[in-house]
């Protein structure tokens, strides 16, 4: 049962995050591995592991400043509960902490070490289970509640709360002297095992060889460029596709844990530098990662911006050509109509689920999911790990381009005749304390209101916020953000334009 009391670290809608050297403290960083760690144990104790060997814990990190220091002492942390540690050697993408959880029988879990698409100045811990899926909110609560007893009782291992009072530069002076964390403090646990540093990206990336066909790829002599907005899939993706044969030209794929004022979201206008650069160029796709790479969006040869339903889309498309047995897709009520329209006709089962990749993961725990994905980017595929995967979806773009010998615009403007053409736009809304106590009480009540922009509406959506669907089939909706402090509108419809007034008309009706 969750714990009532209020923790001093929230988790929301994928992990926690807060500003470096502010709430993202190593006292806080500590807390967090200690509570997982703990949970992490017990859940292994009580499928029949032992106290002294609990199993495996990974622990991995992004790009950002100090991550490294700050993973490592997560892992030391995890170390105490007598967990085999396995820390990464250098930054890696979300995805591979999952695979690597995942294909290793002897994890029980993951810590990875990332704030994903937020600010620079961010950092985060985003907590995976045995299978590298996303942890969901009733382990995550027990996570909190756990925490919320050590702010009230203070940490119960001495050794722990030795490590809390550990700051950052401790550790990466002993990092840098290859001394084990444990050595800084003076009472360490008979259990405590070694850290284990490890690459892990050689396994990782061979299982991505094994998802595309690099033959047809090597053949037909593709172009395009890559942004990894300074995150965790910088270089990694590039050599991939140029060992596979493809010219690449890599932006901002410089150690710059600044990111030099880009945010690491793959959408405008941090995207805009690359959509420039593949107008420039005439490639035939520029592919788009977030910062812990497991998100995707894309830009054209003419440098128009390809969001992440069109690449849903034609993921969905190019897995039901293979003839696999799994047959539902699923995506969350943000999820344009071109989807539906695409799984109706390729005869696959279309499944809704709330904002958040958590809901995803759990219908891919039931089985039968060919692909899930995101509106924000994160789309995945349960054969390969049940999480996100934005490296995975460049290369199966960059498949299919080859296989249909399209470059990615013509490859959307097939969709677009095949599924319908729709326009989609979100706005995120930071709000003075005034505005969200208006915005909350209208989110809360749920009002339904006989039309929007002159159309009636025809179904209400109350899963996440509130969605409106009109009679035309276009829709609106609104919700608060579960990683950042805003509300977000979203629309889709026919045009631009009508896309535009149903964002304006979200808007003022929840400021009215």
């Amino acid at each position: 049962m969750a714990d009532t009391r209020t923790p001093s670290v929230h988790f929301g809608t994928d992990g926690w995050r807060a500003i470096i050297g502010e709430g993202f403290t190593c006292k806080n960083v500590v807390k967090v591995a200690d509570a997982a760690a703990r949970v992490y144990k017990a859940a292994a104790e009580d499928a029949g592991a032992t106290p002294e060997d609990p199993g495996v814990l990974y622990v991995g990190h992004d790009c950002r400043q100090d991550a490294h220091a700050y993973a490592a002492l997560a892992a030391a942390t995890a170390a105490e509960h007598g967990f085999r540690v396995i820390l990464t050697e250098d930054y890696c993408p979300t995805p591979t902490l999952c695979w690597s959880v995942a294909h290793d029988a002897d994890a029980v879990g993951g810590l990875m070490l990332t704030s994903s698409h937020n600010p620079a100045e961010y950092l985060g811990v985003k907590l995976r289970m045995a299978d590298g899926g996303a942890s969901p909110a009733d382990f995550t609560d027990i996570v909190e509640g756990v925490i919320a007893e050590t702010d009230e009782q203070g940490f119960a291992d001495p050794a722990t709360a030795a490590l809390a009072e550990l700051e950052i530069q401790d550790v990466k002076r002993a990092l840098a002297d290859r001394k084990p964390l444990a050595s800084l403090v003076s009472e360490q646990a008979a259990e405590t095992k070694p850290v284990q540093v490890k690459d892990l990206m050689p396994p990782y990336l061979d299982s991505l060889r094994q998802l595309v066909d690099a033959d047809v790829i090597r053949q037909a002599g593709l172009r395009v460029v890559l942004d990894p907005l300074f995150g965790a899939g910088r270089l990694y993706l590039a050599d991939l596709l140029r060992e596979m044969g493809v010219t690449v030209e890599e932006l901002h794929n410089a150690e710059d844990p600044t990111f030099a004022g880009l945010h690491p979201e793959p959408i405008q206008p941090w995207v805009d530098e690359g959509l420039a650069r593949v107008k420039e160029l005439g490639y035939d796709a520029l592919f788009i990662n977030d910062g812990d790479a497991d998100r995707i969006s894309a830009g054209d040869a003419h440098g128009n911006f390809v969001n992440p339903h069109r690449i849903i889309t034609l993921v969905t498309e190019n897995l039901a050509g293979r003839g696999l047995p799994d047959t539902r897709v699923v995506s969350t009520v943000t999820a344009s109509q071109q989807l539906a329209n695409a799984c109706d006709a390729l005869g696959l089962e279309f499944v809704t689920t709330p904002v958040g990749f958590k809901w995803i993961y759990s219908e891919m725990e039931k089985g039968g999911v060919l692909v899930g994905g995101e509106e924000s980017g994160g789309i995945g595929l349960p054969g390969h790990v049940k999480e996100r995967d934005g490296l995975l979806m460049a290369l199966l773009l960059t498949e299919m381009m080859a296989k249909e010998g399209k470059d990615l615009g013509q490859l959307v403007e097939a969709a677009n005749v095949k599924y319908g053409t729709f326009a989609f736009s979100r706005r995120g809304l930071r709000l003075e304390a005034e505005e969200e106590a208006r915005a909350d009480a209208v989110l809360a009540k749920a009002p339904q209101p006989d039309e929007v922009c002159g159309r009636s509406v025809a179904q209400m959506d109350t899963r996440d916020g509130v969605k409106l669907v009109l009679d035309d089939g276009s829709w609106v909706m609104m919700r608060k953000s579960g990683t950042e402090p805003l509300v977000r509108i979203y629309a889709e419809a026919s045009s631009q334009e009508d896309v535009d007034r149903l964002l304006d008309w979200a808007e003022g009706f929840l400021l009215a």
